[in-house]
């Protein structure tokens, strides 16, 4: 889901242009940002379910950079340094960005998700699943991809139509191309992302 993940922060930027992209992008992926020490010293660790390859093959024992309240805590963090920055909206905005990425490994991770971190009380994992069904997980990832950028260049292309009432045709219509082409190379990024996850060894 690393490229679902960053086509769902594109579509959000196309509805909150005053979020700069990369707060928005290192939001959507802040959970794996932190997780990457807590995997360096063993306290979270990645293994590969027996008789599974590639595409969705592991399962995340990240009891505390993706538990419930671990990311809800995490979260509720960097939307108010955010809010401190760009506002109250703006940090609401990259705090339920931040969320997404909990929601969205919900639907794709087996059971490896728990409620509190650490799994304190040992409570039941959550994780609907979806990456047992790699085609299926990937059709899902491709529409995110798919919506994402679309709306990414339409949200570009209309700041551009904008411009148009300070520029000539000819200019507005090279920034409309541009636009589109903005649009496009993030799809063609994710895709390729998606390309990679799909093929590689997990």
């Amino acid at each position: 889901m690393f490229a679902g993940h960053f086509a769902l922060a594109a579509a959000v930027k196309s509805r909150a242009p005053q979020v700069p992209l990369w707060a928005l992008m290192l939001s959507t992926q802040l959970l794996d940002v932190a997780f990457v020490p807590f995997l360096l010293t063993g306290k979270e660790t990645i293994e590969t379910v027996e008789g599974a390859e590639g595409y969705g093959s592991s399962l995340i024992h990240a009891d505390y950079t993706h538990s419930l309240v671990g990311a809800l805590v995490l979260a509720l963090l960097v939307g108010w340094l955010a809010g401190r920055r760009w506002g109250r909206k703006s940090g609401a905005i990259v705090a339920a960005v931040t969320m997404s990425h909990w929601v969205l490994d919900l639907v794709v991770h087996r059971e490896d998700l728990p409620l509190l971190p650490g799994n304190a009380g040992d409570l039941p994992l959550l994780g609907l699943g979806l990456w047992q069904w790699p085609a299926a997980s990937i059709v899902v990832e491709l529409l995110l991809i798919v919506v994402g950028a679309a709306m990414y260049a339409r949200s570009l292309l209309a700041d551009r139509k904008r411009a148009l009432r300070r520029a000539t045709a000819a200019k507005g219509s090279a920034r409309g191309n541009w636009a589109v082409w903005s649009g496009t190379s993030m799809g063609a990024l994710l895709a390729l992302s998606l390309i990679w996850d799909v093929a590689g060894p997990g």
